[in-house]
């Protein structure tokens, strides 16, 4: 069965996650014009996928003609390589995608990337996946994304790579920028998924913990007798645990082995299994920027142990937010590529979609036209490495657009982040824009074959 097939049968629904903000209905925009397939760069996309069209008409100043995966280039090795895995997985139910979202804030809440992870967890039968990496927010004291819950009866130091520095405090930061702390001999930390419709089965669990001498033992309560095997890597520091049977929830009990052992150093962990389909990990902590990741020194190596065969980046409000004459757009840019080549050096055919940092204001009273500057870097990187561009900016209308959207309730009064349902609703323009992706590249193969004949 042909990808589009799939999709008009099976996306039914954009949002059932995010009932508050559109009513999902499976309406498609006919376009003025026929899609021209022998470019991506020249490709007309359709304002609407899956979305209710009348969010025209409610949200009139937002720009939906701008809300797609814009190419500048003919061809993309990367997003060939994405659509045909992605296709074959949908069709034949086998095999593995994980795909990565980085960003600050934004992404720690995990509200509309969550959206995206229920989406695709939940779109094809058969084809669900794992959760990928979570880190736990609710032990370091700071805000935890709502559809997950970590808890501990003991006391822990927090450590974000944006506040406590990696130069000034004895910690090599991960792919997810932080670290949690602890001194004590027994140890329990607890997890279970909270507030939402999917719940990835663990079979594997990877804990990433202190590098070198790990000086503690690790058992799971009641699901110890699940335990079929424990492998650690000293070097890279981590545990993996493999599972008999699968589990949903963890108790995990780490004892300290030896009066003088180091404390205990958790930096996240990776939830595996089985299962085909798609794992969806949101990297993001408040504050950060570009210059911020770059200096997690353990990030590639933590990359390449679990490849992304997508990576968006949604990096950008932090680095821009100040004042025009202190913002450096080369700096900017060069720190942006080297983020994509280490995804690149994670893996060569890695699609990487180059997301525009919405509309905002520096200190909620002044215009800030970085945003605008880094926009025309992106585009570059992305004509330069034949990637994506996702104008998140030019969706919400530009310059100043955050105020309107502010007045019709999808920003906050900071006029940087989104209220729920504006998270919800930049979530299904997101998905629309993947979904219209999905199809330009199916039109492009038909008509290549078309021509071959």
């Amino acid at each position: 069965m042909k990808v589009s097939l799939l999709i008009s049968s099976l996306f039914l629904c954009v949002s059932t996650f995010g009932q508050d903000t559109l009513k999902s209905v499976a309406t498609i925009d006919t376009l003025e014009t026929k899609p021209v397939s022998d470019s991506l760069s020249t490709y007309q996309f359709p304002d609407f996928r899956d979305m209710d069209t009348s969010m025209r008409s409610t949200y009139d100043f937002v720009d939906y003609s701008k809300n797609n995966y814009q190419f500048y280039s003919k061809e993309s090795r990367g997003f060939e390589a994405f659509y045909d895995k992605m296709s074959s997985l949908i069709e034949n139910k086998k095999g593995k995608m994980n795909l990565y979202h980085i960003g600050g804030s934004h992404l720690q809440a995990d509200i509309y990337t969550h959206d995206v992870r229920t989406y695709l967890q939940t779109r094809w039968e058969g084809v669900t996946g794992e959760r990928g990496w979570v880190f736990p927010f609710d032990l370091a004291k700071t805000n935890n994304p709502g559809n997950y819950e970590f808890s501990s009866p003991n006391t822990w130091k927090p450590y974000r790579s944006v506040v406590q520095k990696p130069h000034k405090v004895n910690i090599d930061y991960g792919i997810l920028g932080c670290a949690v702390t602890c001194p004590d001999s027994a140890i329990i930390v607890k997890f279970k998924h909270d507030r939402t419709t999917v719940k990835p089965p663990i079979q594997r669990l990877r804990i990433y913990h202190n590098v070198g001498e790990f000086p503690y033992s690790i058992h799971f309560g009641v699901d110890e007798l699940l335990v079929d095997s424990k492998v650690s890597n000293l070097e890279e520091g981590w545990t993996e645990i493999h599972f008999t049977d699968p589990v949903d929830t963890l108790n995990i009990q780490f004892a300290r082995l030896g009066y003088h052992a180091p404390e205990l150093e958790l930096h996240g962990f990776l939830m595996m299994n089985d299962e085909p389909g798609f794992s969806y990990t949101a990297i993001g902590v408040n504050g950060a920027g570009l210059y911020t990741y770059l200096k997690n020194i353990r990030f590639e190596e933590q990359l390449k142990a679990y490849p992304p065969d997508f990576f968006a980046y949604s990096v950008g409000t932090n680095d821009g937010n100040v004042p025009y004459a202190d913002f450096k757009p080369e700096v900017y840019k060069a720190n942006l590529e080297k983020m994509m080549q280490m995804a690149l050096r994670a893996n060569p055919d890695v699609a990487l979609l180059l997301t525009v940092p919405n509309d905002s204001y520096y200190r909620r009273r002044y215009l800030n036209r970085n945003i605008g500057r880094e926009r025309e870097m992106i585009i570059e990187l992305a004509k330069e490495y034949d990637m994506a561009v996702w104008d998140l900016y030019g969706v919400m209308g530009e310059l100043g657009s955050s105020k309107t959207w502010k007045l019709n309730g999808l920003m906050r009064s900071d006029l940087i982040h989104f209220t729920h349902p504006g998270y919800h609703f930049k979530g299904d323009l997101y998905i629309d824009g993947l979904l219209k992706f999905m199809d330009q590249f199916e039109l492009k193969k038909e008509t290549a074959k078309t021509e071959e004949e």
